[in-house]
């Protein structure tokens, strides 16, 4: 029997633990059988990735070697931690916790929350969006509807970088960011923000996060109980964890290394919201007796599709592309990719569309057939073309083009302009009708020029430019049309277009497919400028771009078109060419020299460096716990509040109490600016500690426990100033 990715080989539950292991290769059995210690998975594209710790899983719960309830599994989606539970299910592993951080976070957050802080848990807010405008308009700060969505989107990163409002401005600089307002502004709506969910008593998707590691790291007592209930961990698609979700991990974790992890650094393509590789890079430094098992063997895709996916790759630079691996198809031989150059975008769609009705007529389900394109702007092409062929479609992670806010607003700005018709001012200078039609969109947000980088205001303007230069292509067809006749045609146009389909054709962002895979991939516009995208400019950014067109390239199961326009509307100057990630890959372009071997073949390390992890960068080693003595007595303390104390708590303090008090006023004061609970800055065993130790410096205060290399940064500098007897806001001393 073959291994597949496919969740239904195994239809009945196995019989015994041996044979949970039936099917797998010799790379999945690895995986399955190495349940000690710490386990690394490198897994390319349609491997089996989820098949093999699954099993892993399940053959550790049938060999009575792992208990159900002791093992957590987590991962970044509600619908790939439901897929792993049925599949846990269906192989016998009934009790095993799989869930996302978030989902697995708040369970414990609901339950210690009372412990911990006293009272029930803040109500979690569904949509932050709503706050976000809320303290725009406390700060008399206008924001539209595409900024209130990208200043959210920058909160979010915020928080899962660990960064709060003070220093947004320079955390932004250093991560490259491309603000979508000034910077000053942003840390100013995201500490109005915080300000006001501290008011309404709520919080948000990312404080379940921050609490509960709040939580751990304070409260010894409490992460010893959630380390006593889960004893192993797995964690997919780790090449996406955020620093913020690490930090858990390692708070979950506490001294032990039960913990498999897996991933692919070559799919790494959501650096934009704090995901990053290098947790997934940096194991085998973090943990140097770690198993690596390579996942090499391609199940979904045929040999064809498989060349071009390593083709991609071979040319790629950087980190990730140094642990790159090298995919073996275990298909029969399947078409070649087909590579396709229109003269404009509608053309473009219409033979994709003409090729798809064909598919279907031959047989193809339309469920299996994707278009798959790099911002959701991208659509509406591909919708109109599919409606005028006949054929069904669903979008996936985006709204229709016609029931976009912004495209409604814009249709009815036009409708309002056709019927006042020469008694609009807006209209006096426009003789024709794409001229009103930029006139009146002009004042919805459309300019002549994109606005500089990515998020919601891009989105909206390509939206608000699609109908600009659908109004040009009327004109070019209907001579003498007037605005009354474009608004006739929009409103047919979306008529047609609202029938629901269930079972269609899926038109999705690159973004929106990961995880999935159909027998047929249309990749579209796979040009310069939208592949990689124009607002891509640094090499990071660039190769996070070639790795998002692998990423849909390894959807394909079996047929792979690919397709770019050589201009936008029919009629148009064709300046545009094939992106360079086609170079050397697509008939009559010049081979590209691509790097030298890549990370691997399939295969098992045990425990030991390699060359490349010998030269890899240096990194903090885990270091050996030394048993905490009381200061005072010299007695072993256990207890996690003697321990930061540094000694029992009946043996006599010499604490500076006046200085106990202004630590207490001034945690109260930070903790209102952060919108956090006191303890989560520091907790009242810590201030206790300082106040007894009075530290002079950096590196005394870093000695007490409950401090940390994080909060010496943040808040290290006010902390010596009190205890120097200085106001820490003037630094000048006090009477």
């Amino acid at each position: 029997m073959t291994a597949a990715t496919h969740s239904t080989l195994f239809p009945r539950v196995p019989d015994s633990a041996d044979a949970v292991l039936e099917g797998l290769d010799p790379e999945q059995r690895a995986v399955a059988t190495a349940l000690h210690g710490p386990v690394c998975v490198l897994a390319g594209a349609g491997t089996g990735k989820t098949r093999a710790i699954t099993h892993r899983i399940a053959y550790g719960v049938r060999a009575g070697i792992l208990q159900p309830s002791s093992v957590l599994a987590v991962t970044f989606t509600n619908r790939a931690a439901g897929e792993m539970r049925g599949r846990l299910r269906q192989l016998g592993a009934v009790g095993v916790q799989a869930r996302t951080f978030h989902s697995a976070a708040l369970r414990q957050l609901q339950y210690f929350w009372p412990k911990a802080v006293g009272g029930s848990l803040p109500r979690l807010v569904d949509r932050k969006i709503q706050l976000v405008a809320d303290a725009a308009a406390a700060c008399r700060i206008r924001l539209d509807r595409g900024e209130l969505r990208d200043v959210t989107a920058e909160i979010e990163w915020s928080k899962v970088t660990q960064t709060v409002p003070a220093d947004y401005t320079a955390a932004a600089d250093k991560a490259g960011r491309e603000a979508p307002r000034d910077p000053a502004e942003i840390a100013q709506l995201y500490a109005a923000y915080e300000d006001l969910k501290r008011e309404r008593s709520v919080i948000d998707f990312e404080d379940v996060l921050l609490l509960t590691v709040a939580v751990l790291q304070d409260r010894h007592d409490i992460a010893e109980q959630v380390r006593a209930q889960y004893q192993h961990f797995v964690v997919d698609e780790y090449q996406d964890v955020s620093p913020l979700q690490q930090r858990l991990l390692e708070l979950w974790l506490g001294d032990r290394e039960n913990l498999c992890v897996v991933g692919d650094a070559s799919q790494t393509i959501y650096s934009f919201t704090g995901a990053t590789p290098d947790h997934l890079l940096d194991f085998r430094i973090r943990h140097p007796g770690a198993t690596v098992v390579k996942l090499v063997r391609d199940y979904r895709s045929t040999p064809q599709v498989v060349r071009l996916a390593n083709g991609l790759l071979a040319q790629a630079k950087g980190r990730a592309a140094d642990h790159r691996l090298e995919l073996v198809s275990q298909r029969l031989a399947g078409p070649e990719p087909v590579f396709t150059e229109y003269t404009d975008e509608p053309a473009e769609a219409e033979g994709a569309a003409r090729r798809i009705r064909e598919l279907i007529d031959s047989g193809v389900p339309a469920s299996e057939i994707a278009v798959l394109f790099r911002t959701n702007s991208q659509s509406e092409t591909y919708e109109q073309a599919l409606a005028d062929a006949g054929v069904p479609y669903q979008l996936r992670g985006a709204e229709r083009f016609f029931d976009r806010p912004e495209v409604r607003n814009a249709i009815n700005a036009l409708r309002a302009a056709a019927r006042f018709g020469g008694n609009d001012a807006l209209l006096d200078d426009a003789p024709d009708l794409p001229s009103q039609v930029r006139a009146v969109l002009s004042g919805k947000g459309w300019t002549p020029q994109p606005p500089a980088g990515s998020g919601a205001v891009r989105e909206s303007w390509e939206s608000l430019a699609a109908l600009v230069h659908l109004a040009q292509d009327f004109t070019a067809a209907k001579a003498g049309a007037t605005l009354a006749d474009l608004v006739v045609e929009l409103d047919e146009r979306a008529g047609a277009q609202h029938a629901p389909t269930v079972q269609g054709v899926t038109l999705a962002s690159l973004h929106a497919a990961k995880g999935l895979e159909w027998d047929v991939v249309f990749l579209a516009g796979v040009a310069e400028g939208m592949m990689p995208i124009t607002y891509a400019k640094t090499d990071e950014q660039i190769e996070e771009e070639r790795r998002l067109l692998y990423v849909g390239v390894t959807r394909a199961r079996e047929h792979l078109h690919l397709s770019w326009a050589l201009a936008r509307s029919p009629g148009g100057r064709p300046n545009r060419r094939p992106s360079r990630f086609l170079t050397g890959l697509r008939p009559g372009s010049q081979a590209v020299a691509g790097r030298a071997g890549a990370a691997g073949a399939g295969g098992v390390e045990h425990g030991s460096w390699t060359a490349a992890a010998a030269a890899a960068p240096e990194a903090p080693r885990r270091r050996q716990r030394i048993p905490a003595r009381c200061r005072v007595c010299g007695r072993t303390l256990t207890d996690g509040g003697e321990m930061k104390l540094m000694r029992c708590e009946d043996c006599p303090s010499d604490m500076d109490e006046g200085l106990y008090e202004r630590l207490r006023e001034w945690r109260g004061e930070q903790a209102r600016r952060s919108g956090q609970p006191a303890f989560c800055v520091f907790t009242d065993k810590t201030l206790i500690a300082i106040a007894e130790a009075v530290p002079d410096d950096e590196r005394e205060l870093a000695r007490i426990p409950g401090v940390g290399m994080r909060k010496l940064r943040r808040y290290g500098a006010d902390v010596l100033a009190l205890c120097a007897g200085r106001d820490p806001a003037q630094g000048q001393d006090q009477d």
